[in-house]
């Protein structure tokens, strides 16, 4: 799964900045980077919401026990990879049908925050059990939410194009050919959300997140990591 944002939507993080600033490496542009998607996935299905953001998935290489998903819903799109062990639960928490899966479970919890806030936004992510990481995008209110589960089983990996858009996907050699170095692996037990405006640990969301210098070895330029005690570090 893809998805690509312009800094309209959300600014570069300094730290993937500054990480493909310390070593310079080839990049190309977002509108490169979804065609490349499309061209190494015959049945791809890319969509443009607006001017500013775009999303693509495939149902091709994914594994039985990390399915990805796709559904909208009052202009939220959300992109789904894994699963939820407390889905049968949830739907009931939400006052879902038996047949709805995780990607339309997302949409709801996203809209129960957005629109009532019964609980901050890290208790809505931190509810979710399983192995998962998901993107959501509000063409409403041009709001980013993106989270990754807490033991890292889906990987989901972020970075910054040649054209300076933010791009997260499920595929870290794509990003890699369009990020170069400005590229890290999305920390694990985190959400980001453009409406409280940082990365956060839904765990312990008082705990700081820092962004690591990689080697020159790795193909990331950072490593974000939670601090604390009870840290959940970004892997890979």
């Amino acid at each position: 799964m893809l998805g690509v944002f312009s800094s309209s939507i959300m600014s570069p993080p300094d730290e993937l900045v500054a990480a493909g600033s310390r070593t310079p490496s080839p990049k190309t542009t977002s509108a490169a980077l979804l065609n490349r998607f499309v061209q190494i996935n015959s049945s791809a299905v890319s969509l443009q919401l607006g001017d500013h953001a775009y999303l693509a998935y495939t149902h091709e290489t994914e594994s039985t026990l990390c399915p990805r998903s796709f559904a909208v819903k009052d202009d939220i799109f959300c992109l789904f990879a894994g699963v939820l062990d407390n889905l049968g639960s949830l739907r009931q928490q939400y006052g879902l049908a038996k047949s709805a899966n995780e990607v339309v479970l997302v949409i709801e919890a996203y809209k129960a925050l957005r629109d009532r806030a019964p609980y901050p936004a890290s208790h809505v992510v931190g509810h979710l059990s399983g192995n998962f990481a998901f993107i959501v995008f509000d063409k409403s209110t041009s709001t980013l939410f993106v989270a990754s589960d807490r033991n890292g089983k889906v990987l989901l990996y972020w970075g910054i194009t040649a054209d300076g858009y933010v791009a997260f996907s499920d595929n870290a050699d794509l990003l890699k050919g369009a990020c170069g170095k400005s590229l890290a692996s999305f920390p694990q037990g985190c959400f980001l959300s453009t409406e409280v405006g940082e990365l956060r640990c839904y765990q312990n969301p008082k705990n700081k997140i820092t962004a690591v210098p990689a080697n020159e070895e790795e193909i990331w330029g950072a490593t974000f990591k939670v601090e604390g005690p009870a840290a959940v570090a970004a892997t890979r």
